[in-house]
């Protein structure tokens, strides 16, 4: 399998909206939807090349219609050289002083509460932590992040509101008492120093199609989001064509060794009498990178169940037990633009949802976790819904050792 890397630079304020159901004003997304990318270059190759949707066996169908289309992942702000991730849902900061500690030197940092709550209720104790520099309250910690080297960075976009007066469309003049205001992403950051700069990725089968799609993204004029025929949109990319790796079992066999580790300190810490973890028992999570549209039994959930996990991953395991979620939810539309036609509202699992499981078949399951990584889960995952990551190192981040 092939993957695009892809770095968006804005170079003109983007509208890249979400209207609630039911809502009057439509709010700015503080990333690219998957969706949108996809979208747009979908629509400009229709306009170039009318007819491209119509051949059967073409690069348009092998990109947006056949079963193995291409996936686009949702673009997240990132700085330069750098990939943004989301966080887990179970990260917690505190809420007086929130962030990484690098940051700013009032931060108390971030932390992953899964293993410790974990291990803490499988010892009979409850786990209530407080902020490690100066025990007050935490808060999940959300938005986006990157690690440069060993230091942990945040990442976010400022927005401002655009006035504009609306259009006579008979006499093709300014229409009096007509004024609305369109919520955007800045083209710049931090007062005009740093660029707005989001990443992300395409993933495919056909290695030659792949180098072509990056060559098309690099060289077009796409314009992302709505109000392009406003002037807003205006972005260059910049797309880069790798072997994707995969590093699912190396993640697995880490978060397994600290578990193990972390059940044995919390046991010590309060002399428990708990049993140790059986050897044959293995674990992993599933943590959600974008929002997910999950079903079971043709009704919309936010909790991947292990009778879902087993037909999405194609596992006949009767052993897999779901131990922890962490999840909630949202809704989310948009706009075909090759129907011309609004989709529908679909409920979705945000993301940083993360699900803890456990297996005693381990071995069996890192081929099919891997290529849930590859492909995503639920529906609609060539448009970024379902992106999943598993086991994340963030859950490796303990109280005592905040980032």
């Amino acid at each position: 399998m092939k993957e695009i890397q892809l770095t968006i630079k804005a170079l003109s304020p983007l509208a890249i909206g979400r209207q609630k159901p039911g809502g009057s004003i439509s709010e700015a997304q503080e990333y690219i939807p998957g969706s949108v990318i996809r979208g747009a270059v979908a629509s400009q190759m229709l306009r170039q090349s009318p007819q491209s949707g119509d051949q059967p066996g073409g690069d348009f169908q092998a990109l947006f219609v056949d079963e193995g289309a291409a996936v686009f992942s949702n673009a997240y702000p990132t700085g330069a050289g750098v990939r943004s991730q989301v966080p887990p849902a179970t990260a917690v900061s505190s809420k007086t002083f929130p962030g990484f500690k690098g940051e700013k030197p009032d931060n108390g940092g971030v932390f992953d509460t899964l293993i410790d709550s974990f291990c803490a209720e499988g010892h009979g104790h409850l786990y209530d932590p407080n902020c490690p520099k100066d025990g007050g309250r935490l808060e999940p910690f959300g938005g986006f992040y990157s690690l440069e080297g060993n230091q942990y960075r945040s990442h976010s976009v400022a927005t401002r509101l655009l006035t504009k007066v609306g259009i006579n469309r008979r006499r093709a003049t300014a229409q009096e008492q007509v004024l609305y205001s369109v919520q955007v992403i800045n083209e710049t950051q931090k007062k005009g120093r740093e660029d707005t700069l989001f990443s992300g990725t395409i993933r495919l089968e056909n290695a030659e199609l792949a180098q072509v799609l990056a060559e098309y993204l690099t060289s077009s004029r796409l314009r992302l989001g709505g109000s392009t025929s406003r002037g807003l949109g205006k972005v260059k990319i910049q797309a880069e064509v790798s072997d994707y790796q995969s590093e699912t079992e190396r993640r697995v066999n880490a978060f397994n060794q600290v578990l193990r580790d972390r059940w044995q300190t919390w046991g010590n810490l309060f002399d428990s009498p708990q049993s140790p973890l059986p050897e044959t028992c293995k674990f992993f999570t599933l943590d959600l990178q974008s929002e997910a549209i999950l079903s079971e039994q043709w009704r919309r959930t936010t909790v991947i169940s292990p009778a879902m996990l087993r037909q999405m991953a194609g596992v006949d395991d009767p052993d897999l037990a779901l131990q922890a979620t962490y999840s909630s939810y949202d809704y989310r539309s948009g706009w075909n633009a090759a129907w011309g036609l609004m989709k529908d509202v679909e409920l979705v699992t945000t993301k940083g949802a993360v699900y803890l499981f456990s297996t005693p078949n381990l071995e069996a399951w890192l081929p099919a976790l891997a290529a849930l990584e590859r492909r995503g889960v639920g529906e609609r995952t060539p448009e970024g819904f379902g992106q999943v990551q598993v086991c994340s190192e963030f859950h490796h981040v303990f109280r005592e050792e905040a980032a």
